[in-house]
């Protein structure tokens, strides 16, 4: 098959993905609706929850600071007889007594049957005055609190919450059956799990979602999951209505993409030429931090295609092409005479700085990126030694023997080699161990479920210990969260690129973040510690001390 036939089918199966789109956006958009409906019952849910346990605890706590007021602190007939007068005015408490240091009752009304037996913890020298635990007792899965009170004297007043008061409705129709809610207290203490989480068909599959929301004011939390096959069930007859509306739009995107296919070949080389000779291709930079210091490290040039009205082409929409063309070479030569335009000053004052350029496979087939990098960085602003060459391990090598004398010669001449994407493509260890690699890159699809998948972090782990082991720098590549950069530093991994600090930038915008960080008008990790900071703790807050049974 020739290459003109073989570009025409490659724009059939692009255009028969296209005609898809209006299904998958339909799609999506009623997923999303039904999926914001959800979490918006959810979090209402919860929301409701942790309103009703505050007001409830809060409502015992002020019942039994009145009590104290009152000096009803012993268990005389007149005081009893009182303590059932605070519960016939208080819905929210079901029982009131008071116990000893040890968390014995010495008197309940009404009379509770746990006789002789603690139910609290014996009390400590230095617990604060309100205490929040859980009783054996439960109504259909919520279990009784309790708020105790402590007296001069070392005992306690108790006041049980009832479980009534929060044996609230769980939302509407269609969550209602696919719901698992549970509320604690503190980490150890269920409050209310009235479905039941062993047996519940929730927990017994993997497809849901789940919302969280925790008090301000008590260490009270709320969990709540819910079936995604239910909540779909809110758009399954739109979603229906969807596939035969873009059945027949599908049908008429097919026929102009295909249309629009039909180009000659020569026309469309000659296009993608033009753009080369006109300088569309531009290199981007994106930063490489140093996650313990803030220090900058330098950058990865990207490549991006600019059209003359100012669009970007994303490169997934380029770069194979221009590898199969081997356009690539020439675009790759543009880039990197223009880095030294664009970062020369700046590199030739900070010679620590770092450039990392990106090759393909095809680029050690031979050695002419040997003689293209002498050409360009030899006599330049930019040092060899500032230049590290990054081969991505997506692509399998042709020829290892000779892909390794490449690298080796680049290496002679002070120029740092990395292998990029550790872990996702062909070569694997044998990459390191046979092309003598001085940089890996941690892929972002290991550093995507840091703190959340505990493989994640063992393959990070792994993979930093054997760079470590080979006497090889470490990079981490796409960190956007501020836990990342803590386990990372846990990892012995103090390298890092990501959104958290820039996307890639042009050279302007580079220039401005390098400078910023020179001058010390901002480092970009003491600026995330300080945010995390500045969240603060419930007690930080003004929420009041409690102490947990």
């Amino acid at each position: 098959m020739s290459r003109h036939y073989f570009v025409f089918v490659r724009a059939i199966l692009i255009a028969l993905g296209l005609a898809l789109l209006p299904l998958v956006i339909g799609n999506m958009i009623l997923e999303n609706f039904a999926m914001h409906n959800a979490r918006s019952e959810m979090i209402a849910i919860a929301d409701r929850y942790i309103s009703r346990s505050e007001a409830a605890i809060s409502d015992g706590v002020e019942a039994l600071r009145q009590m104290q007021l009152k000096g009803l602190t012993s268990c005389t007939r007149q005081n009893q007889g009182d303590f059932e007068k605070t519960l016939s005015q208080n819905a929210v408490i079901s029982a009131i007594g008071i116990v000893d240091h040890r968390g014995v009752p010495m008197c309940y009304v009404p009379a509770q049957n746990r006789r002789g037996n603690s139910i609290l913890p014996v009390l400590k020298p230095d617990a604060p005055r309100v205490g929040i635990g859980m009783s054996w007792m439960e109504y259909q899965g919520i279990r009784t609190a309790l708020v105790s009170w402590k007296l001069e004297n070392g005992w306690r007043l108790i006041a049980n919450i009832s479980p009534t008061v929060l044996a609230i409705e769980p939302g509407p129709d269609y969550l209602r059956h696919a719901l698992e809610i549970e509320v604690r207290l503190g980490r150890d203490h269920v409050w209310v799990d009235p479905l039941g989480n062993a047996d519940h068909p929730v927990m017994m599959g993997s497809d849901f979602i789940e919302e969280y929301a925790a008090s301000t004011i008590y260490p009270i939390n709320v969990r709540i999951k819910s079936d995604r096959n239910a909540i779909m069930g809110l758009v399954r007859e739109l979603k229906i209505v969807a596939v035969i509306a873009c059945s027949g739009i599908a049908i008429l995107l097919i026929t102009l993409v295909v249309w629009l296919s039909w180009k000659p070949e020569k026309d469309a080389e000659d296009d993608f030429v033009a753009s080369i000779r006109n300088g569309e291709f531009i290199p981007y930079y994106q930063p490489v931090v140093d996650i313990v210091t803030g220090e900058l490290q330098g950058c990865e040039m990207l490549m991006r295609w600019q059209l003359p009205n100012g669009k970007m082409v994303p490169p997934g929409q380029f770069m194979t092409y221009a590898e199969t063309s081997g356009h690539i070479f020439e675009m790759t030569r543009n880039i990197m005479r223009q880095s030294i335009e664009d970062l020369g000053e700046l590199y030739f004052r900070h010679p620590e700085l770092k450039l990392s350029v990106n090759l393909f496979a095809g680029h050690f087939n031979d050695r002419s990126i040997v003689d293209d990098l002498l050409d360009i960085y030899e006599d330049s602003p930019i040092a060899l030694s500032q230049v590290v060459m990054e081969v991505t391990e997506r692509q399998p090598l042709e020829d290892i023997d000779l892909a390794r004398k490449v690298i080796a010669e680049l290496q002679a001449h002070g120029i740092r080699v990395a292998l990029d994407d550790v872990g996702t493509g062909h070569g694997g260890l044998a990459y390191l161990q046979k092309l003598g690699m001085d940089v890996v890159k941690i892929d972002k699809m290991f550093i995507d479920p840091l703190g959340s998948e505990e493989n994640a972090f063992r393959l990070v782990d792994a993979i930093a210990e054997l760079a470590d082991t080979m006497n090889m720098g470490i990079i981490a590549e796409g960190v956007e969260k501020y836990e990342q950069i803590v386990l990372l530093r846990e990892l012995g991994v103090s390298s890092a690129q990501g959104f958290i600090f820039s996307k890639p930038l042009p050279a302007g915008e580079y220039l401005e973040f390098a400078e910023d960080i020179f001058s010390d008008r901002c480092n970009p990790v003491r600026v995330l510690e300080e945010a995390e900071k500045a969240s603060g703790t419930p007690e930080e807050m003004g929420a009041p001390k409690v102490e947990l049974y």
